[in-house]
């Protein structure tokens, strides 16, 4: 008679009196995968909120000046569960920095070195804007834009500038408000470029030429031509005042003044012509007010808070425009007199 053989891999067995026997030659290796699961866990657990808060730019535009200066204007995805972020700026000579919530509030903001700390106030993105001086230099007539991104990015070359060379090619270029627009992609970008000189002396060449020999002749012509216009100006003036003594007095007053005003600004503009169309309203605003007004005046006109007024105020001054002084703890935005000067 063959005894019954029992398989070692019976995992349980009950005995006569009903005891439970359960196999044990498999707890080891167990014991020595809980470990590494439970390791496992702890590190997927720690690596969620680091993948989480790896923030992400959605957008970036610069914007070139003709003082060498340039604007960065990035929008940023960030994690809202930390407190605070940390951003790595493109240099040290940073102005006018600011950073906004995606509901619309200034955040508040600590720069050390090329590193911007903000508090995020819970948001999950943050447009930041800030002016740079680090990223142009000079050298005789021909400008150097030099800057390595971390992502594609916009480029808008201030106006009156021509390209004269450049790394690689760019993905998309057109022309905005007679600037070139330049779609750019990741990675070290050089541009070289120069201003071209405002056509102010197309008439000089002719004038001087007629001048050479036509003296004596505009004389003998222009001065009989002169006298009779200046009779024919003063008889109609008499007419005019005894038919409306005063009204057309002030209407041509207000409307000389209009005019003054016009060709003012239209010199201010000259000057600058690479002047955003923004600071121009503003820049008019100022000169009906007198060639003067309070920044918060401004910001009351074109419903503006106070750090985006600045920053155009600010603009403004670097350009030569406007000049800014204090009057009772307030700052007074002034119009320069002396453009032609400083240019």
């Amino acid at each position: 008679m063959n005894p019954e053989i029992v398989p070692i891999s019976r995992e349980e067995s009950i005995r006569e009196d009903g005891m439970l026997f359960v196999r044990t030659d498999g707890i080891l290796e167990t014991m020595v995968k809980a470990p590494l699961i439970l390791a496992g866990l702890i590190i997927a657990i720690v690596v969620m909120p680091i993948q989480t808060s790896f923030s992400s730019s959605r957008t970036l535009e610069l914007t070139i000046y003709s003082d060498g200066s340039t604007h960065v204007s990035s929008k940023i995805d960030v994690d809202p569960l930390e407190p605070d972020f940390e951003l790595d700026l493109f240099g040290q000579s940073i102005d006018n920095f600011v950073a906004v919530s995606d509901s619309g509030f200034l955040l508040s903001e600590e720069i050390v070195g090329n590193k911007a700390i903000i508090n995020k106030f819970g948001s999950s993105s943050i447009t930041i804007d800030y002016d740079i001086h680090d990223l142009i230099s000079k050298e005789g007539r021909v400008w150097t834009f030099s800057f390595n991104s971390p992502s594609d990015f916009t480029l808008l070359m201030p106006k009156n500038s021509v390209i004269v060379g450049m790394t690689g090619l760019p993905n998309n270029m057109e022309i905005l408000d007679e600037k070139t627009k330049l779609d750019l992609t990741a990675g070290l970008t050089e541009i070289n470029y120069i201003f071209t000189p405002v056509n102010q002396i197309t008439h000089n060449p002719t004038i001087q030429n007629e001048s050479s020999f036509n003296y004596s002749n505009a004389a003998i012509i222009g001065g009989p031509i002169i006298a009779a216009i200046a009779g024919m100006i003063f008889l109609l003036k008499r007419k005019q005042s005894k038919s409306l003594p005063q009204i057309p007095q002030t209407e041509s007053i207000s409307q000389l003044q209009t005019e003054a005003k016009s060709v003012d600004v239209k010199t201010i503009f000259d000057f600058r012509p690479e002047m955003r169309e923004d600071d121009k309203e503003i820049v008019k605003f100022i000169f009906d007010n007198g060639g003067q007004v309070l920044e918060s005046d401004l910001r009351k006109k074109f419903l503006q808070p106070r750090t985006t007024m600045w920053r155009a105020v600010k603009r403004l001054e670097r350009l030569g425009v406007i000049e800014i002084d204090k009057k009772d703890l307030q700052n007074l935005v002034k119009l320069k007199k002396d453009l032609e000067e400083e240019n």
